[in-house]
């Protein structure tokens, strides 16, 4: 089994916790960390909608958290065609990850579309060059 079908794999299981009582809409993520570790991420909604969390956030919180800083490579879950990160997602994922990481954009059958961070957000915010 490939990295990526593991990360596939992990994302496509965090999928199935998601908390989407609202939109019935879940998202997996799973992240590969420089480290080698893989992290995984679900969306978890909330009554008040804008205090959500998705999926690529909540596994950078559990990737930082279990001391890693450094994102690798990145897969994203959802029962759609193309569920590509959010604006916010993708800032998020700049301030892990260097330009070329690869996210793949994956629906329930497997991946359907790989990009980078560049190609997801091509001026992303930076404080410092």
């Amino acid at each position: 089994m490939s990295r990526v079908d593991e990360l596939f794999a992990a994302a496509k299981a965090a999928r199935e916790n998601a908390y989407a009582p609202y939109s019935s809409f879940k998202v997996g993520a799973a992240l590969l960390t420089e480290g080698g570790r893989i992290v995984p991420g679900c969306n978890v909604e909330n009554a008040a909608y804008p205090e959500g969390v998705c999926a690529e956030a909540g596994a950078i919180s559990a990737m930082v958290l279990a001391g890693e800083q450094r994102i690798a490579e990145v897969v994203v879950v959802a029962d759609a065609a193309l569920c590509t990160p959010c604006g916010g997602c993708r800032q998020k994922l700049k301030e892990f990850g260097i330009g070329s990481v690869k996210v793949h954009i994956a629906n329930l059958d497997g991946i359907r579309r790989t990009f980078t961070i560049d190609e997801l957000l091509p001026a992303g915010f930076a404080l410092h060059d």
